[in-house]
């Protein structure tokens, strides 16, 4: 049993890490893409108004 709660606690840790990890340009660019923007700039721009 304390295998098992070990194990499940090193999954929990390493999805919380990659959750907490900022995504990449790419990814980013990516979803401003399905957002009807061009990049993830321009996105910025128009969500800040600059």
């Amino acid at each position: 049993m304390e295998k098992k709660r070990l194990a499940l606690r090193k999954l929990l840790e390493a999805v919380e890490k990659e959750i907490l990890r900022k995504p990449d340009k790419k990814t980013l660019d990516r979803l401003s893409l399905l957002a009807g923007f061009q990049s993830w700039e321009e996105f910025q721009n128009a969500l800040h108004g600059e």
